[in-house]
C-alpha cells in the first residue's frame, strides 16, 4: 500500500514552475491507446472465422465496450474526481490492459464469452475510467483555453484508430506468416490473433504508464501567466460558479446537452456504421458494378478517420474564439444541410460525396471534444469530470441507436454492398431529422439556475 500511495491524490500536485504544456501527453497517451476501440475491424473477420460464427455475433464486443464506456464513466465520474487523475488513469490502464488479456485467453481457448467478458466488459470499464480520467484535469490547467486543451487529449481517441490499425495488421503478420496486411480479405489464425492480444495489452499498460506517472493537477490557487479570471465572467454562457454533479442531473441544461451530444454522435456514426460499402453503393452503375474500388473505399474510411482526429483538436479550439453554443449550432446546423445535400447530390460526384461526409465526420470528432468545455462553462470546474462521465451515457445510446436506425432501413432494401444510393436515403434523410432535435436542444440551452450553485467552501477542492 504504501507503493501505491504515489497514486493519491495529495502526491500529485505540480511543484513550482512545472509546465502545464507536460499535461496534454500525458492525457494522450492514455486516449491514444483507447482509442484502439476503433480498430476493431481489422481483426473482426479474423474472429468470425477464428469462433466460426456470424459478424453480429463478434460485432457484439465491440457494443458492449462503447456501452460499458457510458456507464463506468457515469458510475465511476464522482471516484475519478475524488481520487484524482493519476489513479483514475492507473486503474483504467488495469483495465484495458487485464480485457485484452482476457480476451486473448478466449481466443486461445475458444470462448467467445470470454471475449465479451475481457475486451467488452472489462476492457469497456478502462475505457471509460481512461476516457474521463484527465478531462477535468486539463480543464484546470487550461482555464483560459480549455476548448484547446480537452481538444488535444480527446483528438488522441480519435487518432488512435491510425495508428492501432496498421500497427494491428503488422503483428497479425509477424504472428501469421500467412497473412497480408496489405490485402483486406486476409485471414489471421487463432495463435495470431492470441499474440495480437497479449502484445496490445502489454504495449498499451506502459504506454499508459508514462500517463499516469506524467500528470499533474495545479497547486491551489495557481493560474496560468497573463490569465485573469475575472475575464470570464464577461462571457456568455460561462459561469464562475460551480455546480455538484448531484445536481447537475437536476437541471434541464445537463439533459438539452444531453440530447444535444446524443443527436450529434448518432448522425457521426449513421456515417461511420456503413462508411465503406456506402460509397461503392452510391456509385454503382447499372450494370451492378460499383467504379469505386475495394482499395479506394478502405482510403476513404482512412481519410474519415482523419477528419474525425482534426475536427477533435480544430473545432474544439475554435470554440474558445466562438463560443460553445454556438459552435454546436454550427455543428448540427451545417450537419442538417451536409447531410441533405448526401442524399440529393452526393450521388453526383464521388468528391461532393467525400467532402460531405467529411464534414459530418468532423463535426462528429469536434462534438466529442467540445462538450466537456460545454460542460465547464455550464457547471464550473467543480466535479466536472463526474458530470462529463455522465453525459456519456448519451454516447452509449447513440452507439446503438445509429447502427439500429441505418441498419433497420437498409435491411428493408437488401445487403450492403449490393445497395444504390436511393436505398440510403431514407436513413440518411432520417439523420436529417435526429440533427434537428439536437439543434433545437441547443438553442433551449441558458446559464444554469443559482439555486443550484455550490457554496465556495463545498468547492475549494476544485481548485486543487
Amino acid at each position: 500500500m504504501g507503493i501505491l500511495s504515489v497514486l493519491d491524490r495529495e502526491h500529485t500536485v505540480a511543484p513550482p514552475g512545472y509546465s502545464r504544456w507536460l499535461i496534454p501527453p500525458a492525457a494522450l497517451a492514455v486516449h491514444l491507446c483507447i482509442g484502439q476501440a476503433y480498430a476493431t475491424s481489422v481483426y473482426k473477420t479474423s474472429m468470425v472465422k477464428h469462433f466460426d460464427t456470424s459478424q453480429t455475433a463478434v460485432g457484439v464486443v465491440f457494443s458492449i465496450a462503447i456501452v460499458m464506456l457510458g456507464l463506468s464513466a457515469a458510475v465511476g465520474g464522482t471516484w475519478v474526481e475524488r481520487n484524482g487523475p493519476r489513479k483514475a488513469m492507473f486503474v483504467a490502464a488495469c483495465f484495458w490492459a487485464a480485457g485484452f488479456l482476457v480476451g486473448a485467453l478466449g481466443i486461445g481457448t475458444g470462448q467467445l464469452w470470454l471475449v465479451y467478458l475481457g475486451y467488452g466488459f472489462i476492457g469497456g470499464i478502462g475505457l471509460g475510467i481512461g476516457y474521463i480520467s484527465p478531462v477535468s484535469t486539463l480543464i484546470k490547467w487550461f482555464p483560459d483555453r480549455p476548448g484547446l486543451a480537452t481538444g488535444l487529449a480527446i483528438m488522441g481517441f480519435g487518432g488512435g484508430a491510425l495508428v492501432a490499425s496498421p500497427l494491428s495488421r503488422q503483428l497479425l503478420s509477424l504472428y501469421d506468416s500467412g497473412y497480408d496486411p496489405d490485402v483486406s480479405t486476409s485471414v489471421a489464425g487463432g495463435g495470431a490473433l492470441v499474440g495480437l492480444f497479449l502484445t496490445l495489452g502489454i504495449v498499451y499498460f506502459a504506454i499508459m504508464m508514462f500517463g499516469v506517472f506524467t500528470i499533474r493537477v495545479p497547486a491551489e490557487g495557481w493560474v496560468p501567466d497573463g490569465f485573469d479570471p475575472a475575464t470570464v465572467k464577461q462571457k456568455t454562457m460561462v459561469t464562475t460558479a460551480n455546480v455538484s454533479a448531484a445536481n447537475a442531473i437536476k437541471t434541464p441544461q445537463f439533459w438539452l446537452l444531453w440530447v444535444v451530444l446524443f443527436c450529434n454522435v448518432t448522425a457521426g456514426i449513421g456515417i461511420l456504421e456503413q462508411a465503406s460499402p456506402m460509397i461503392q453503393d452510391f456509385f454503382r452503375g447499372d450494370d451492378g458494378k460499383s467504379s469505386v474500388a475495394v482499395a479506394a473505399a478502405a482510403g476513404f474510411v482512412g481519410l474519415l478517420s482523419i477528419f474525425n482526429m482534426a475536427g477533435r483538436f480544430g473545432w474544439s479550439t475554435t470554440s474558445d474564439v466562438i463560443g460553445r453554443k454556438p459552435i454546436y449550432m454550427m455543428y448540427l446546423g451545417v450537419g442538417i444541410i451536409a447531410y441533405f445535400l448526401l442524399a440529393t447530390v452526393g450521388p453526383n460526384s464521388t468528391v461532393i460525396f467525400v467532402l460531405l461526409a467529411a464534414v459530418i465526420i468532423s463535426f462528429y470528432g469536434g462534438g466529442f471534444a467540445t462538450v466537456p468545455a460545454y460542460l465547464r462553462d455550464l457547471f464550473g470546474t467543480y466535479q466536472v469530470g463526474a458530470i462529463h462521465g455522465r453525459l456519456l451515457t448519451a454516447w452509449s445510446a447513440a452507439g446503438i441507436a445509429g447502427p439500429l436506425i441505418i441498419n433497420g432501413f437498409l435491411d428493408r432494401e437488401g445487403k450492403p454492398g449490393t445497395l444504390t444510393a436511393e436505398a440510403y436515403r431514407p436513413a440518411l434523410f432520417t439523420m436529417v431529422g435526429v440533427l434537428a432535435v439536437g439543434f433545437v436542444a441547443n438553442l433551449l440551452i441558458r446559464a444554469v439556475a443559482d439555486k443550484y450553485h455550490e457554496s465556495s467552501e463545498t468547492t475549494v477542492e476544485a481548485s486543487r
